[in-house]
This record gives structure tokens, sequence and C-alpha cells, in this order.
């Protein structure tokens, strides 16, 4: 795989971006109880840069994946204590997994998070995301509450304690 480079979002990246998400959820169609719905907001993906800072992996010129860092005190579901970060929507190119880019990205918003001077930063995810979730335990992120399910599907709060 070639080295991959992390840059911020640029307008011109979000078909691609949004592209790139339902690609990254579509495995999960099938467990959803209304895809349709989830798709239509996943295929919005770059819409997260209004309040965040979303942030591209890119390797030869492609996107290979995406996550968007929602800084403190910006707009978040209210499950998330509006202090918190908050990763959203890390998403990664089928076709690139295995590479260390879901990490990688993982590891910009909490770099993201300490530059914003915070203690701590939150995720939500689900137990169906069978190769995330075991990545943000290893990561050092900690189950705090269980959140609202997504059509259908549980999902949980996740902290992760930041060292000065």
């Amino acid at each position: 795989m070639p080295s991959v480079l992390l840059r911020d979002f640029r307008d011109a990246d979000a078909g691609e971006v949004n592209r790139l998400a339902l690609a990254a959820f579509e495995e999960f169609s099938g467990k959803y109880s209304d895809w349709p719905a989830l798709a239509a907001i996943l295929g919005r993906m770059s819409e997260l840069a209004q309040h965040g800072e979303i942030v591209i992996a890119e390797a030869t010129g492609n996107i290979t994946g995406a996550v968007a860092y929602i800084p403190p005190h910006q707009p978040k579901a209210p499950y998330f204590e509006k202090a918190w970060p908050v990763i959203r929507s890390l998403v990664v190119d089928p076709a690139s997994r295995g590479a260390g880019i879901g990490r990688a990205l993982t590891e910009e918003c909490i770099k993201r998070a300490r530059r914003d001077g915070s203690p701590l930063i939150a995720l939500h995810t689900s137990e169906i995301m069978t190769v995330a979730l075991p990545m943000y335990l290893r990561m050092g992120f900690e189950w705090r509450h269980e959140a609202p399910p997504i059509y259908g599907v549980p999902y949980a709060v996740y902290l992760k304690k930041l060292q000065p």
C-alpha cells in the first residue's frame, strides 16, 4: 500500500467523501431497519464540515478514508457533552482496509483534541462495527453509556482520557 497522506478537507472533496461514506457502510446495510434513510444521511457526510473539521486520508491522489472531528462546544448529538470533542463518521474505502488508515485518522482526531486543550475525546459506535470497535478499545477508549439506537442498531458512547 502506498503511503497515506492526511490533509484537511476541501470543498472539492465533498462528492468523493459522500460516496466513500456510503461505500464504507454498505456492508452493514442489512443490519439497519431503514437503510435508505441512513444512506441518505451518510451520503451527506461532507456537511459535517459545517461544524467540524473533516480529515482526509489520501494515497496516490485518491481519497482512501475520512473522518470528522467536531471540536468542543460545537453542535453535536445530545448524548455527548457539549464540551467534548467528538470523532464522527470514520470511514475507510473497503479496498484500502487493513493498512492502518482508520487508526491514523483516529490519532489525528486525538491530536486535534489535545490542540484544543481537551482532557478527553468521545465517539459513538456499535458492536456491529467488528473492526472499528476493537481498534478503539485497543487505543484506550472506554465504554461510557448507551446511546440511542440508530435504525434498530444499538450504539454506545466511548471516551478516551488524554494525557497532557
